[in-house]
């Protein structure tokens, strides 16, 4: 059987971008539930909770996919050896989870160009840990901020380039580039679009976190993004502005519905509490919403 990646490898390219939007190769929806290893971000950081852990959480609650944030792997920035993830790895297959992809904290919105180099290779090494771990995505940023003195246009003019320089990297090794707006750099989706667009591969798409959407009507936004997506970060509240309120998570299914999207969806619960329990509670009304 061809799996997701090896499909994608074997389409042409024009089927599978459109002026840089991912398309989707068969209509309607289908979602597989996952987890942000970034909600077990205080105990994992804290040495009281490690990855065997977190893919043990995730075979005891049925959750088939795990976003492994780079972070938790001693010794990060740097990419862990290679012992380390095959060990990862041999790890996840046998409590059948599927390693969905990692991610790192980049900021392509460094004024020196000596930075941004940096930065590029940090991706790059992070594909190359992707793809030994076998999964189809790594995560990254966009940038902080609008840097002091410059403008958003001028920012994306040398953002662009990086993100196609990685890209290009990511698609050598069967490894989608998952750009996560995150109300830094990247506040709406229109922004998100340009980027994506600007970039126009097959290997870069966009990670649709909820909770990043402030301007304007977050749902409004989740559909004008969904399109682009090719992963997710379902969070426990959207915002108006700076009016956080619970998510409406039957709202958020009838415009997957309305969209379609097949893939993982990875939740990240941050509520204040016990982290195992935060997570299990929204998990449960995820999967209610969703079956």
């Amino acid at each position: 059987m061809i799996g997701r990646r090896g499909f994608l490898g074997l389409m042409p390219a024009a089927l599978l971008a459109n002026g840089g939007r991912v398309q989707r190769l068969t209509p309607g929806t289908r979602i597989r539930i996952g987890l942000n290893a970034y909600s077990f971000n205080r105990p994992l950081m804290a040495g009281t909770m490690t990855i065997p852990d977190v893919l043990a959480y995730c075979a005891k609650n049925q959750i088939d996919g795990v976003d492994l944030t780079g972070y938790y792997f001693k010794g990060y920035p740097n990419a862990p050896t290679d012992d380390t993830i095959y060990a990862v790895k041999r790890a996840a297959f046998l409590n059948g989870v599927t390693v969905t992809g990692t991610g790192v904290r980049n900021d392509f919105a460094l004024t020196d160009a000596s930075s941004r180099r940096g930065h590029i290779q940090l991706v790059k090494d992070w594909i190359d840990v992707a793809a030994k771990l076998g999964s189809d995505m790594v995560r990254v940023f966009a940038g902080r901020e609008v840097p002091k003195g410059f403008t958003f246009e001028q920012v994306l003019e040398w953002m662009t380039p990086a993100f196609q320089e990685c890209a290009e990297y990511g698609a050598k090794r069967g490894v989608i580039v998952g750009l996560q707006h995150h109300d830094d750099f990247l506040k709406t989706a229109d922004e998100t679009i340009r980027v994506v667009e600007r970039v126009a591969s097959p290997w870069f798409s966009v990670i649709l976190d909820v909770g990043s959407l402030r301007q304007g009507d977050p749902y409004a936004e989740i559909e004008k993004l969904l399109p682009y997506a090719s992963n997710w970060q379902i969070k426990e509240h959207v915002w108006y502005g700076t009016k956080k309120v619970e998510i409406d998570l039957p709202r958020l299914r009838k415009i997957i519905d309305k969209v379609g999207y097949r893939g993982f969806a990875p939740v990240e619960a941050l509520g204040p509490g016990d982290p195992e329990h935060v997570v299990t509670a929204f998990l449960t009304k995820v999967r209610q919403a969703f079956s």
